[in-house]
């Protein structure tokens, strides 16, 4: 269940905090989503004021969190593409682990985007152009679409290898999961892996699976991963580093 967004001052800094009730949590949890976005997750046994207070506590260690992904942006602003797009067909859009050109070509047509490895095309009449919500959705409801593509060619692949069924993909944008995997084996992920290199987008979808066999975080679950993909610690710690600002675009 979702609460609306709400202003809160701690102190200092303002900035924009979502508060979520959740049924699974035992415990309230702050994530810093970005350098301006906080979630504050509340089990649905607690009482809301009582969450607040315990963001209000946690204050100095959000305001360092907040400054180490303003600094990871910035750091990745100096090769990477921005987040903010400007639809004059001068814009980069990370795809793949890379950044290809997005390019808006002015046409009498039904609007559509075409994909492709070196330049993502957004075909749409002239006077779309000035509604750039329309074009942020169109745009992310293809890469969506592509993500679910992709993800279905690796399911199936790594699922033979493994030697196990799933049901799905559930193709979603979560905000601190890439992925996840129910106890009947609905596999979730997020179509943002489109945006992170193939074996990143790989390296999620053999963890999902393995839970098919180990339905928790154990060591055997560990070796598992490793014995499907040995080199799977650079990948997850690469999702780990520039993940987070890949949740800045396109944001629904």
């Amino acid at each position: 269940m979702q609460i609306p967004d709400e202003q809160l001052d701690l102190r200092f800094d303002t900035y924009k905090v979502t508060e979520r009730i959740s049924a699974k949590s035992r415990s309230i949890r702050v994530e810093v989503i970005s350098p301006t976005e906080v979630t504050l997750v509340i089990p649905r046994f607690v009482a809301r004021q009582v969450a607040r207070d315990f963001l209000r506590s946690r204050d100095g260690w959000i305001r360092q969190k907040l400054a180490e992904l303003q600094q990871r942006a910035d750091r990745d602003a100096e090769g990477g593409p921005s987040p903010h797009l400007r639809w004059d067909g001068t814009d980069l859009l990370p795809l793949h682990g890379g950044a290809v050109p997005l390019k808006i070509v002015q046409a009498q047509v039904r609007p559509v985007v075409r994909v492709e490895p070196e330049r993502v095309t957004l075909f749409c009449p002239g006077s779309w152009l000035a509604e750039t919500a329309k074009l942020e959705h169109l745009l992310r409801e293809t890469l969506r679409r592509e993500a679910a593509t992709e993800a279905r060619v690796l399911l199936n692949r790594e699922a033979t290898r493994l030697g196990v069924n799933f049901q799905g993909p559930r193709i979603a944008d979560q905000r601190t999961l890439w992925g996840s995997c129910t106890p009947d084996g609905l596999i979730s992920l997020s179509w943002r892996l489109l945006l992170t290199p193939p074996e990143a987008f790989r390296y999620v979808v053999i963890h999902e699976l393995c839970h098919r066999v180990h339905l928790d975080h154990s060591d055997a679950f560990w070796s598992l991963v490793a014995r499907q993909m040995p080199d799977h610690a650079r990948h997850r710690q690469w999702l780990r580093e520039h993940g987070q600002r890949l949740h800045w675009y396109l944001k629904s």
